[in-house]
């Protein structure tokens, strides 16, 4: 479509119109209805007619445009979800009754390395999967299986623990408060 001065156009992407004042390669000037002269791209105007329920849209392909101006859909990912703060923590019980059908013939110290196996794979586990506390049941007892998780959790750089919730556990179980990696 070939505009000329003295037409009257149309700008796509806006409702404003005005006559072409003058046309320099591919910018047309327009003088708006309120009496301003602004500059346009040539391809962003369109010719109407005297009536202005008749626009001259034959060179225009109406998919085309509407593929420019919708915006491209951004590729979804999966979110993982953020933990729940009042999740309940996940609970390892360590007497050694709920972990073997019977103690008999173990030793007191087979006794206490199944106990830490089993608290290293469960805290292990709980990193993996990004599980923010634990709760170590661990019983009162001579206190030798907490020294030893003590020290078992020292050795965790992401990991701080303290006694759990005494109404709820007594001075028998620690939290432990994994530290997640964004």
């Amino acid at each position: 479509m070939e505009l000329k001065v003295g037409d009257r156009v149309e700008l796509l992407d806006d409702d404003l119109s005005g006559i072409v004042q003058k046309i320099e390669g591919g910018e047309v000037k327009i003088k708006t209805e309120d009496g301003f002269e602004m500059d346009f791209p040539s391809d962003q105007l369109v010719k109407i007619k005297e009536d202005i329920n008749e626009i001259d849209v034959q060179e225009f392909d109406f998919n085309e445009i509407l593929k420019e101006k919708t915006p491209a859909k951004k590729k979804q990912f999966p979110r993982s979800k953020p933990k729940d703060k009042g999740a309940p923590p996940m609970e390892v019980d360590l007497h050694i009754n709920q972990l073997v059908k019977s103690s008999r013939g173990l030793s007191n110290h087979e006794m206490l390395n199944l106990q830490l196996d089993t608290a290293r794979h469960k805290l292990e586990f709980a990193i993996r999967k990004r599980i923010q506390k634990v709760v170590l049941i661990h019983g009162v007892g001579e206190g030798v299986l907490k020294m030893e998780l003590e020290y078992l959790l020292g050795r965790y750089s992401n990991v701080k623990y303290y006694d759990a919730d005494y109404q709820k556990y007594g001075l028998g179980a620690t939290e432990v408060y994994i530290l997640q990696n964004p």
